[in-house]
């Protein structure tokens, strides 16, 4: 992992104390609301429906058990025992007293933590693969070019105040689990020929109210080049994007509006002149930055095959979550583990401070002291003695973490909702509990196969249900809410090419929904064929082969039509 310098720790600091004197002149009513909104934003404060947000960055999913324990600390002291693993792989506090927000961010601080830059119109968080570092399939390590990112762009002055907010996602495995094809800027690293770094830019990718799969800009650019066509890249969405309306004003409406062509024109135009200049990254940099992510000291461990072997015949759900929830590793005789948050009672990607303290815990056993928090809203330990699998799978059961349904249908990424976000049009929690409820049986679960269901509350997409297999969305109608589905997205990991989903067609009450996805799930089971490898055609492969007519009529079939 990254460790924080005394110039990254007094920074840190000095924002603390700034905003500690911001909040108390807001306090004694020296700043209007107005004014206070861009400060407590660009320090991840949010006002939700019942009381403040809190967002925790976590550079691209990257915990220490110490930074979990402090978490868990947080959560007792100025939450209601709980935190939320979000979607941009941070973690969020539902329920901090706005007047106690400075002791938050002094006590993050005192483990290398903070909220800058969570929200508001700037760069956010780099987000890259959970496995980063561990996966089997990945061509080299992301994390020390998304540091390098995240450095370059943590307060820059010229990109501080963009038109609207900015993500960037970075990934270097063959499966792309960062999704870097619906991100404002997608990343792909890779050895050339050669063995050095080269990185295929995309631009304009994004979800919301006009989800957009983002476009090749660049290919096989040097690593030196990185910070100067991001800022070429930057630049160009700086002074064109559109600032009269929040609507069109992402970089996915400039590129569209532009072309792909025509803004990889601009970039390039702006590019000549910043291409070799002090931005240009050094071998030095980069040998700083690589350090900071050496291998963890791995010990020399066989396979642990035979006696996996009969741990799993003895015991059927270390063998259900063996298959489901434990990765492939790079180095003989480690895995990668998944620890699944979705329970059912539970809203996805809530964990409780009692949880928190005993992942940390697993890290230091079991992980060399690191964990992970993934995109679906889970926490992953990234280095796992196979000798240990059982072990942990006990400890994981006993503390509501064990649930082997990683990549199931029960395994659902869901936004917050009209429970909590003052943005959304209706609830997302109680549509995914009655799903889970509904489908509880792990055989038919795993007979299904992988199988994404997103859920997003409102247009904004948080749960990304643009690019889940089944992508539910909630909408408003005279005060009512209706759930609107729609099919076939993919973020574009598995080296299938990402999709955005097709609407069914009329929205459902939320009585509704868990039986029209019981429908779909019955048109895919009717229709799916055997591959030439003699398994079951999955979801996607099924729906793309039949097209959406099919479960157009099964849906609508005796349905009131709304």
């Amino acid at each position: 992992m990254y460790q924080y310098d005394n110039f990254d720790r007094q920074f840190v600091q000095e924002r603390v104390e700034h905003y500690r004197a911001q909040t108390q002149r807001y306090l004694d009513g020296k700043l209007s609301e107005e004014e206070f909104l861009q400060l407590r934003l660009r320090n991840g404060l949010y006002v939700q429906r019942l009381a403040p947000m809190l967002r925790v960055a976590v550079p691209y999913g990257t915990l220490s058990s110490q930074q979990l324990h402090k978490l868990a600390e947080i959560a007792r002291r100025y939450d209601r025992g709980y935190g939320h693993l979000s979607t941009r792989q941070n973690v969020q506090f539902n329920w901090p007293e706005l007047e106690e927000v400075p002791d938050i961010l002094e006590a993050l601080a005192s483990v290398d933590m903070h909220a800058i830059q969570t929200s508001g119109n700037c760069i956010r968080n780099v987000t890259t693969d959970e496995f980063a570092g561990a996966a089997r399939d990945e061509t080299i390590d992301p994390r020390p070019y998304c540091e390098l990112i995240r450095q370059w762009s943590t307060n820059h002055p010229e990109f501080d105040w963009l038109p609207r907010k900015f993500k960037i996602a970075v990934t270097g495995a063959a499966e792309d689990r960062a999704a870097i094809a619906v991100h404002d800027i997608g990343i792909r690293v890779y050895r050339d020929d050669s063995g050095t770094p080269s990185f295929d830019i995309y631009a304009g990718g994004g979800l919301g109210r006009t989800p957009v799969i983002g476009a090749a800009i660049c290919t096989g650019l040097p690593v030196k080049h990185l910070l100067t066509y991001l800022e070429s890249c930057m630049r160009v969405y700086n002074r064109y994007g559109r600032r009269d309306n929040k609507y069109k004003a992402r970089i996915k409406i400039l590129v569209r509006a532009m072309s792909p062509e025509g803004f990889r024109e601009k970039v390039e135009a702006d590019w000549v002149h910043v291409k070799d200049g002090p931005g240009t990254v050094t071998d030095e940099e980069i040998q700083r930055l690589e350090s900071a992510f050496t291998e963890p000291p791995f010990e020399s461990l066989e396979e642990a095959t035979d006696n996996l072997q009969n741990q799993r015949v003895a015991h059927p759900g270390f063998s259900r979550w063996l298959a489901q929830n434990v990765g492939l590793h790079k180095q003989s005789g480690y895995a990668v583990v998944t620890l699944s948050t979705k329970v059912t009672g539970i809203p996805p990607g809530d964990v409780s401070d009692e949880q928190m303290d005993v992942v940390a815990d697993w890290a230091d056993e079991y992980s060399f002291g690191e964990l992970r928090i993934s995109h679906e809203q889970n926490f992953v330990l990234p280095h796992v003695p196979q000798a240990s699998l059982f072990e942990l799978w006990e400890r994981a059961e006993a503390a509501g973490l064990g649930a082997a349904n990683k990549g199931l249908l029960t395994d659902m990424i869901c936004c917050p909702g009209g429970d909590y976000c003052s943005l959304a049009n209706a609830k997302s929690i109680p549509v995914a509990e009655a799903i889970q409820r509904k489908f509880d049986d792990y055989d038919f679960l795993h007979d299904l196969g992988d199988l994404d269901i997103n859920i997003s509350g409102c247009m904004n997409a948080c749960g990304h249900h643009h690019v889940g297999h089944i992508g539910i969305l909630g909408v408003d109608k005279k005060g009512d809410e209706f759930y609107q589905i729609s099919l076939g997205g993919h973020s574009g990991h598995s080296g299938t090419t990402a999709s955005l989903g097709q609407i069914v067609g009329p929205s459902f009450a939320r009585e509704e929904v868990p039986e029209i996805i019981d429908r779909i799930i019955g048109v895919y089971l009717d229709n799916r064929v055997e591959t030439v490898n003699g398994e079951a055609e999955s979801f996607l492969d099924c729906f793309k082969r039949t097209g959406i007519e099919p479960y157009k009529e099964r849906v609508y079939a005796n349905a009131d039509k709304r």
